[in-house]
């Protein structure tokens, strides 16, 4: 048995002796930080990787991982993994019916992948754990952390116990914060937040048996939307979502709700009241639009801890791989001295937004379900018919056509004078 007796030593039997550093800490082994303590650890680095649940373990999700997405995960050898758990590919054509239009086709591909795919938590989440402890990376599941640890304002490691265990003292170089939206590191470390949004909308959804689904579904209406997507085991993800202002009422039951915004489009009603609900119904309203200075002095942020807007999108995924690539691209790059490690944290945080941000403004607008300008009402009847520019307005959406390129001014009038 032995206890931290102060910063770098461990008090044991007989004496003292200088207790181990690693070079990074990731805390929250899901979809940012699991990558994260994975590419770390395949550049050799020494990474303890600890999350308060045990996996595999379900989470409140958007699933779908799109083609950005699924380019990262071919990448580093994991896209066969998910395959192989039986996750239906999806190649088919993607709706998006807002009513009076209808949207349907692929969405445009990434780095030469095309497909999405939408994979349980319970499923994908085990995967990247895996694989970042077959990396090298040091995993301890059922870990709660405490307190992060601190000297004269900079982050030094954190103390915390596994389940059942005493308390430990862990020390780092960098203590990651991969712990989503309510991030313990982000608030420990105080990390300043900006261009905030308040919720805009709350979402409701479970799992159905028989219940059939071509690629991926959603429905826009007055005030309100639903959609479904193909998951594992033969089962689909059939949701409902409002504004925010309606969540007290929607939570009051909730299944109601959804059925009553299902009956917006029978044909979608019939589907599901001709299958069976596996599952109990999962939800939340509390989602919050924000960016935060994802580093300081020994810290950094990942994934939703450093930024999360609403999931009408569905981008959190694929957003999580490519951050935990980048940021792990910064902290090699600092700690071999090819640059500051400042430098290169704030260069990731510079490209971060510079990626996301117009996407970010795209996805709020949309999260409103207001009435779309009358602007964006005419583009969307203009490309019906318009088989490329759909599938690069569905490639918006999905993340890989930049949102300034597709709405460019010649792009529009290109659209517009085809129609």
């Amino acid at each position: 048995m032995c206890a931290i007796a102060g910063s770098g030593w461990i008090r044991v039997k007989g004496g003292f002796c200088l207790a181990k550093e690693y070079d990074a800490i990731v805390v929250g082994a899901r979809c940012a930080g699991s990558p994260t303590a994975m590419l770390l650890a395949r550049k050799g680095y020494d990474v303890l990787l600890v999350d308060r649940a045990s996996f595999p373990s379900d989470t409140i999700s958007t699933h779908i991982i799109w083609p950005a997405g699924a380019s990262r995960l071919k990448r580093w050898g994991l896209l066969d993994r998910v395959v192989a758990t039986g996750c239906p590919r999806i190649d088919q054509p993607l709706t998006m019916d807002f009513g009076p239009a209808v949207l349907q086709g692929k969405p445009a591909g990434y780095d030469g992948v095309r497909e999405a795919y939408s994979p349980r938590r319970t499923v994908l989440d085990k995967i990247l754990i895996d694989a970042a402890a077959e990396a090298g990376a040091e995993v301890r599941e059922r870990f709660t952390v405490d307190e992060v640890a601190s000297e004269a304002g900079i982050v030094t490691g954190i103390r915390g116990h596994s389940q059942g265990g005493d308390a430990v003292t862990e020390t780092a170089k960098i203590v990651i914060g991969a712990d989503g939206l309510h991030s313990a590191v982000a608030k420990a470390a105080q990390a300043p937040s900006y261009n905030e949004k308040p919720p805009l909308a709350c979402y409701y959804y479970s799992y159905w048996s028989g219940v059939p689904v071509e690629g991926g579904q959603l429905y826009v209406r007055p005030d309100c939307g639903f959609g479904a997507l193909p998951t594992n085991d033969g089962r689909t993800l059939v949701m409902g979502f409002w504004p925010s202002r309606e969540f007290p009422r929607v939570r009051e039951n909730i299944e109601e709700s959804l059925f009553q915004v299902w009956a917006l489009h029978p044909e979608f009603e019939e589907r599901v009241r001709g299958g069976k609900r596996e599952e109990r119904i999962v939800g939340t309203g509390d989602i919050p639009n924000f960016f935060r200075k994802p580093y300081g002095p020994g810290w950094a942020l990942v994934g939703d801890a450093g930024y999360h807007k609403d999931p009408v999108t569905a981008q959190g995924i694929s957003d999580a791989f490519r951050d935990a690539e980048a940021l792990a691209e910064a902290v090699d790059a600092g700690f071999t001295g090819r640059q500051p490690l400042d430098a290169g944290l704030a260069g990731y945080e510079r490209r971060r937004n510079e990626q996301v941000t117009p996407l970010y403004e795209f996805t709020c607008q949309f999260a409103s379900l207001e009435p779309p300008p009358e602007e964006l009402q005419q583009l969307i009847g203009a490309l019906q018919g318009n088989q490329e520019q759909t599938d690069r307005f569905l490639g918006v959406t999905a993340g890989s056509i930049p949102v300034p390129e597709f709405f460019a001014p010649q792009n529009i009038e290109k659209i517009l004078s085809g129609a």
